[in-house]
């Protein structure tokens, strides 16, 4: 009975975590004093990296993920699709270290080589 009723209020407990809002959609910023916080939105550091993809010449659309990985997907106009992914990987990687985070973005899978995942595919239209 206790044993029903321990996993019983686990599980409420886990459902009340899971519904509240937190901080999940924030990402803390290194400061130099310790009593002053700040936090970038994720959505806000997508658009810095999307804005960076989209300086590169060939890129037509790009759309960015910030998560515990960067996850990029372009769609390639004129120029070779492994080119523009390898610029592409070059420069989300230098703007991923501008905005000084507490904690960069990291890879969830030890077999992942890199912190940022870069899909491209050609645009035929």
């Amino acid at each position: 009975m206790l044993t029903g009723a321990a996993v019983a209020a686990i599980g409420v407990w886990l459902i009340v975590l899971a519904i509240t809002p937190g901080l999940r959609h924030w990402l803390p910023l290194r400061s130099p004093a310790p009593e002053l916080r700040a936090s970038l939105n994720r959505d806000a550091a997508a658009a810095l990296l999307r804005d960076a993809a989209m300086r590169l010449p060939g890129v037509a659309k790009a759309r960015i993920r910030v998560r515990r990985l960067v996850k990029a997907r372009a769609d390639v106009r004129f120029r070779d699709s492994q080119h523009v992914k390898d610029d592409l990987i070059a420069v989300l990687g230098e703007e991923c270290d501008k905005p000084a985070l507490a904690r960069p973005p990291s890879p969830a899978l030890p077999r992942l080589p890199s912190r940022i995942v870069v899909r491209v595919r050609p645009r035929t239209n």
